[in-house]
């Protein structure tokens, strides 16, 4: 669950770093005369782009857990019986949620708490119907997504497995696999050498 809501933040990076170019208020004045104008007034005049940097930092330890997780690929493997790329999943998840998000006006508190409200209820439904593979930052990283159906070693064949994956896969490739849910998986291309 933690590593749901991790990757959640992972997933909003853009939308973080648009709202601090938008929000953040630096003054700035280069001429010889000038004064710093202190902690407190940078602190208390952007506690939103303050709050977006904090977000952004969750969502680079969720990378960075993420990333160890892959490293650690258990040698289970399978082998790709059909193959769909879906990596529109990343576009759609960035086009329907992130970019309307950013024309709130954050200046308004009233506007801040829909905000946060909305980004919640997002978060609740993006955590639990696992769309969490849907993520427009992993696609940036060169992540893909496929669809795929597998045959296993037991010879079990299972339908609609969702692979992330940073190597272009297709039909009859060998894939060795960390589980992230129950329907979705890290996946690497097992070489014919290994």
């Amino acid at each position: 669950m933690l590593r749901k809501i991790g990757l959640f933040f992972l997933s909003l990076w853009f939308l973080f770093v648009m709202i601090i170019i938008i929000t953040a208020k630096i003054p700035c004045y280069l001429e010889n005369d000038f004064e710093f104008v202190g902690i407190k007034y940078l602190i208390t005049n952007n506690i939103i782009p303050l709050s977006c940097v904090i977000a952004l930092i969750i969502g680079l330890f969720s990378f960075i857990d993420f990333n160890y997780q892959v490293k650690g690929t258990p040698e289970l493997s399978f082998k790709i019986s059909e193959i769909e790329n879906i990596d529109y999943e990343h576009l759609t998840f960035l086009t329907t949620y992130i970019i309307p998000l950013v024309c709130f006006q954050f200046e308004n508190i009233r506007y801040v708490i829909v905000f946060l409200f909305i980004l919640s209820v997002i978060g609740i439904i993006y955590i639990r119907t696992d769309l969490f593979y849907a993520n427009p930052t992993l696609a940036i990283l060169q992540f893909r997504i496929y669809k795929v159906e597998g045959q296993f070693r037991n010879g079990e064949t299972r339908k609609s497995r969702i692979l992330i994956t940073k190597e272009k896969l297709s039909i009859n490739d060998r894939v060795k696999y960390f589980k992230l849910d129950d329907r979705i998986y890290y996946a690497s291309k097992i070489t014919s050498n290994e």
